[in-house]
């Protein structure tokens, strides 16, 4: 008797094992599905955002008795005319911004080769022996392209398909933005339906588990990207008006570099310093212009750290610096754009996931041992107890 029940518990532990191998082995299958795919999974993971950025909106509409049809087409024509409104304002200033940078890269070009050859030059070919000055001057350049012209016919050959590559990927990019606004639609007016197809395909004991999860996960994602949108858009107004201000030509791209960047943690701020600064230097306006630099970065971290962050963020992600830095940059290494998209995403999911996981470690014997983890009393609910917070009937409470 007892040997039939040792068997059929190591044939259920057998199958459990069987079980978590074919999951694990689906799970590196899917991965490797979206690496191959990744290319081409931008404007669908682009338009699903967008979808469910915007599924609230309709939702309320829905509530107030509007059709669903009708409601998406008025929250995706409001998107879309915002869009285009951003657009037609952005673009020209943009484009003229450019145009001076270009204007003026001749004097960025001075000042970098004045500095090298004041500084950075002597330094290090005193240290090295190498001469870096030879390799920015055109003459020395072209000598050795003509001393080298066989093999730089076969760098020319290279250079040229990788033109043609380049030429290629943004035909894929044009197709790419043609498609997003197309697929958010169908995304937005089918979101409700999507969901229900995914949560019927949940197993019915895991069903509470799996609803609570997915409810804190929209939250902290909701919260956090729409939050962080606001908050770079705030800063790249601020930084442009700003450097405009002190007098910078380009401050206004730079701003606006500075706010796309800010969504990675002092990446933004950074970018800001040393662009500035080096725009202030070149254009001669010397310590007035760098000390407007420096206001200009401290007024901005002081509304971003006490007035945007906290109001249109707050902490609903709940992830160190450091781990939105390395989020972002292992997604693109491993996926490219695609990773880089969807690396605060995945990781704020993963954030929830984590603390659900410590939350069940924490209530387990392996945490708390024979002493149940779960007290009933009058604490607040679910509080975790350990063992040291047990007292025996009838002694003094803890001072």
């Amino acid at each position: 008797m007892a040997t039939d029940m040792d068997t059929r518990t190591s044939l259920r532990e057998i199958a459990r094992f069987y079980q978590r191998v074919q999951r694990a082995a689906i799970g590196l299958a899917v991965l490797a599905l979206v690496w191959l795919l990744s290319p081409i999974l931008t404007p669908f993971a682009l338009g699903a955002l967008l979808g469910w950025l915007g599924d609230p909106l309709v939702d309320r509409l829905e509530a107030r008795g509007m059709q669903r049809g009708t409601a998406v087409f008025l929250v995706f024509s409001v998107a879309a005319l915002a869009v285009l409104l951003v657009m037609l304002i952005l673009v020209p200033l943009v484009a003229r911004q450019i145009v001076t940078l270009v204007e003026s890269w001749p004097q960025y070009q001075a000042w970098f080769t004045g500095w090298f050859a004041g500084w950075l030059a002597p330094w290090l070919q005193q240290r090295t022996g190498f001469d870096l000055m030879a390799w920015l001057d055109t003459e020395h350049l072209m000598a050795l392209l003509r001393e080298h012209w066989q093999g730089a016919s076969g760098v020319a050959v290279t250079v040229l398909g990788f033109v043609s590559r380049s030429g290629m990927t943004m035909l894929l990019w044009i197709t790419n933005l043609v498609l997003i606004p197309i697929l958010a639609f169908f995304f937005l007016r089918d979101w409700d339906r999507i969901v229900e197809r995914v949560a019927a395909m949940v197993p019915r004991n895991h069903l509470a588990t799996v609803t609570r999860l997915a409810r804190e996960s929209d939250a902290v994602l909701g919260g956090f990207l729409r939050g962080q949108f606001l908050v770079m858009t705030a800063l790249a107004v601020l930084y442009g008006i700003g450097l405009w201000l002190v007098g910078i030509k380009v401050g206004v791209l730079i701003g606006l570099i500075a706010g796309i960047l800010s969504f990675v943690p002092y990446l933004g701020p950074t970018s800001v310093v040393l662009m500035g600064g080096i725009a202030a230097l070149v254009q001669g306006l010397g310590w007035p212009g760098l000390l407007g630099v420096g206001v200009v970065w401290t007024v901005a971290q002081v509304i971003e750290s006490y007035v945007l962050t906290p109001k249109l963020v707050g902490d609903r992600i709940g992830l160190h610096p450091m781990a939105v830095i390395f989020a972002v940059m292992a997604g693109g290494v491993l996926f490219g754009f695609l990773g880089m998209l969807l690396a605060l995403p995945v990781a704020a999911v993963a954030n929830v996931l984590l603390r659900f996981a410590v939350e069940h470690y924490r209530a387990s014997e392996t945490y708390a041992g024979d002493t149940p983890a779960i007290i009933m009393s009058e604490r607040p609910p679910n509080t975790i107890v350990l063992p040291s917070d047990v007292q025996p009937p009838g002694s003094a409470p803890h001072a």
